[in-house]
């Protein structure tokens, strides 16, 4: 947009929990490099580019009083966010002199107070706050809780007013397969592009960025006009789009990553290639996803297989590891629904997505033949399974070891 539209910002990234990467941020003066490849019009098409517009990074649980001067400057107009499906949660006992509060929503909250404090409620201080985390309506799902947050701490009917007439929640929806940090090949990318840039960032050509705003919104952040493939759109066709996109490209994705996992495999490409996991996830989303989706199922149908067909970029190494943060919360929202839609239109139980459950169960116990890795989740479910498994495994011991009679 600043090369485009000559938007002029700079972005300045805040971590959302203690531990992060700030520190490597600023090491590199928010300067790191983004590749995207893919297949376009059937040839193959590379990019490399240096993002530039980060100005630094702060972390609140250290950094709290510069922070907190970000929170009060003048120029911030913009607030986009992506903290995960964990991330928009309830959080009990927060309020609102913690230093920063644990929760994103709590962090919202008393960021939006402090602002409103700091320029008397001024109407043109307030932020437009723009979410990207896969969950469904997932600024309405913020907006209620700031509001239950505002509630809890007694804060004051002019501030909600402000909340509500000065700033806008705008839900998105974010489709792009984004591996990440490529550690596979970084030597050789950072002699081709002569930077020691240990924030590489790998991605997928294909971009698709929907956004649920008012017409002043669209005005204000027209990255739509940027040469970007964004739409702003009401509140029927995001959920339409929500809908087909949630459950057909995350949804084979988290209901496939523990068996794919499991069975051997550590990039999508290579289970997607196998006859055996390849042919699970087509007849999972053919025969399970698609059919509890309203809409054309024509349409879907051809929908789904140009989105399965993205899982053979031979320039991504999507690895299931990545895809596995926060996979029961993920399983949740993106698999859960087809599952319950089955069962209320026609009370079939879907053997494919039932496997998947059983087998991000069986992924939850940390183990791959002789290998050990680390799930990484909310802490409440890491110390769950570790307690199932503990127990099974104790139960399992008893009765190989119990005489025979």
């Amino acid at each position: 947009m600043n090369q485009e539209l000559d938007f002029d910002s700079s972005v300045a990234v805040v971590q959302p929990i203690a531990q992060g990467l700030g520190d490597m941020i600023n090491g590199q003066d928010g300067l790191y490099h983004l590749i995207l490849e893919g297949m376009e019009n059937g040839e193959p098409k590379r990019s490399v580019e240096l993002i530039d517009c980060i100005s630094r990074c702060l972390n609140p649980y250290s950094e709290y009083e510069a922070y907190q001067a970000l929170v009060q400057s003048p120029d911030v107009r913009f607030v986009v966010s992506n903290t995960t499906e964990a991330g928009i949660q309830w959080a009990e006992g927060e309020t609102l002199d913690m230093k920063p509060q644990p929760s994103f929503p709590g962090k919202m909250t008393a960021l939006l107070h402090h602002r409103f404090t700091k320029f008397d409620g001024a109407a043109d201080k307030g932020l437009i706050i723009i979410c990207c985390e896969q969950i469904e309506d997932n600024a309405d799902r913020l907006h209620e809780l700031v509001l239950q947050h505002a509630a809890n701490w007694g804060l004051s009917a002019e501030f909600v007013a402000w909340l509500e007439n000065s700033c806008a929640f705008c839900a998105t929806l974010v489709d792009r397969i984004v591996p990440g940090f490529p550690r596979d090949k970084i030597g050789a990318i950072q002699e081709e592009i002569g930077f020691e840039d240990n924030l590489v960032v790998v991605g997928e050509l294909y971009h698709n960025w929907i956004i649920k705003a008012p017409a002043w919104v669209e005005k204000e952040f027209p990255c739509d006009k940027a040469g970007l493939n964004v739409k702003f759109v009401d509140e029927a066709q995001q959920q339409e789009i929500r809908e087909q996109k949630v459950r057909i490209l995350n949804g084979s994705h988290t209901g496939t990553v523990a068996a794919a996992y499991l069975s051997g495999f550590d990039t999508v490409r290579e289970a997607m290639e196998d006859d055996h996991v390849g042919g699970f996830v087509n007849a999972m989303v053919a025969e399970e996803i698609v059919p509890n989706i309203p809409g054309d199922q024509d349409y879907l149908q051809k929908f789904s297989q140009k989105i399965l067909e993205r899982c053979h970029n031979p320039f991504i190494r999507h690895e299931w590891m990545s895809i596995a943060l926060n996979a029961m919360s993920k399983w949740e929202t993106r698999v859960l629904p087809s599952l319950l839609d089955a069962q209320k239109n026609t009370g079939a139980l879907l053997k494919r997505i039932v496997f998947s459950l059983a087998a991000l169960k069986a992924f939850y116990r940390g183990q791959r033949g002789e290998e050990t890795y680390t799930c990484k989740d909310n802490a409440d479910i890491i110390e769950l399974y570790a307690k199932v498994w503990v127990k099974h495994i104790v139960a399992t011991v008893g009765r190989c070891n119990r005489p025979a009679s």
